[in-house]
């Protein structure tokens, strides 16, 4: 029959009820492999955060209410010292912001550094209603930040976390970086990952409750990236060395600002260790082993740092790559600061021979090779393989160990 078109499908199809999509749509269409070869897996990450320095409550407000925008629930790791301090200022400053808020306190100290501390950490947070959006907050010193961090990093195959330093060895550098872990007896930080914080706010109002002794060994970071990277900040906290550790708010921001802009440079250029030829190690290859043998506790971190560099830079010496007068000038500023560079001034006696086998523990899980950061002059360094343990024990000799 000329002219006649069948329209019942047509029909069928326009009366037909098409949903409103209001979700995400994805339409993959993927091809098959072909072949034998091997599948690629890829991953990139671009992590970014913001580092500030402040001396103002009112600016740290005002940071934290950027870093939280969106944020239900907050739950802050400290230690039982800071929490006194000033825990109470910071919950009633987030709630204020409408934040739901828990805390949980641990005892102040390197001891808190440790599988069981994060463990009984995992357990607080799975007993709370803190979903994957919302923040964890570090307040607190190098061990709150190390230890909240790594919670952070495997709570929930990782949630956010804010690093809120309160001491100056965690504003110059623990705080800084995203290197996260706890201690176990076989070795300092060998339980850890790499996770990038989501900001961190230094606020040195908080460094007024610090005895001398601790801002001297967050000074003694503040000298490795001077000998290191930047002549002027040597020269800068030579010049301050009185007011820092008199505790001036105004030159303890600019030295907090310095070192984090130091660090961050030197973190951009391998921010997850893949090359261990790393200048911000120097004073660490002496200074992690002294921790472990003398079971953490009661030398601080800084001041082990502080004793690793005065026994790095003496094999350096004695190789005539470091000039004696740099030397002492290095060893002038540590012994300025009260920071130790002779074994009778660590407050536990340490023996050579237990130094050399923590060391070698060391080598193992470093895939059998220790390195070793030597500087040659200020902001000049040589990162070396080969240092014997003649040469080892002997620098150590000249520091008093033997």
């Amino acid at each position: 029959m000329t002219g006649y078109r069948d329209t019942r499908s047509e029909r069928s199809v326009a009366s037909m009820h098409v949903p409103t999509l209001t979700g995400h749509r994805i339409r993959d269409a993927f091809e098959l492999p072909h072949d034998r070869g091997p599948v690629v897996a890829r991953a990139r990450r671009d992590d970014t955060y913001a580092i500030h320095v402040t001396s103002s409550r009112a600016e740290t407000d005002e940071h934290l209410g950027r870093l939280l925008d969106g944020v239900r629930t907050v739950a802050i790791v400290t230690d039982e010292s800071v929490e006194a301090l000033y825990g109470g200022e910071l919950a009633r400053g987030l709630r204020a912001r409408g934040l739901e808020v828990m805390a949980h306190a641990l005892p102040a100290g390197e001891a808190s550094k440790s599988l069981d501390a994060a463990v009984e950490l995992w357990h607080w947070l799975a007993g709370s209603e803190l979903g994957r959006r919302d923040v964890v907050i570090t307040f607190g010193g190098g061990v709150i930040n190390d230890l909240g961090g790594w919670v952070a990093s495997a709570y929930m195959r990782g949630v956010p976390y804010l690093n809120l330093p309160t001491t100056l060895l965690a504003m110059v550098d623990g705080a800084l970086g995203g290197k996260v872990a706890v201690n176990h007896p076989v070795a300092k930080n060998l339980l850890g990952t790499f996770e990038q914080p989501a900001g961190v706010i230094a606020d040195v109002r908080y460094l007024r409750s610090l005895e001398r002794r601790h801002l001297a060994a967050g000074i003694a970071e503040c000298v490795k990236k001077g000998v290191i990277a930047s002549p002027e900040y040597f020269a800068f906290i030579e010049a301050h060395a009185p007011d820092l550790l008199g505790g001036d708010l105004g030159v303890l921001e600019q030295l907090v600002r310095a070192a984090a802009a130091i660090k961050a440079a030197l973190i951009e250029r391998d921010p997850y260790e893949e090359d261990l030829r790393r200048p911000l190690n120097f004073g660490h290859t002496i200074g992690h082993p002294l921790e472990t043998v003398t079971g953490y506790a009661p030398l601080l971190h800084g001041e082990a740092v502080s004793f690793g560099m005065a026994v790095e830079a003496r094999i350096a010496e004695a190789r005539g790559w470091l000039s004696p007068a740099v030397l002492d000038r290095l060893l002038d500023l540590l012994g300025a600061c009260g920071l130790p560079t002779d074994a009778r001034d660590l407050p536990r006696g340490v023996r050579a021979d237990a130094l050399v086998t923590a060391m070698e523990k060391v080598r193992l899980i470093r895939a059998g090779s220790l390195r070793w950061v030597l500087p040659l002059d200020l902001g000049d360094t040589v990162v070396a393989d080969d240092v014997s343990e003649a040469e080892l024990r002997s620098a150590l000799a000249l520091c008093g160990v033997t």
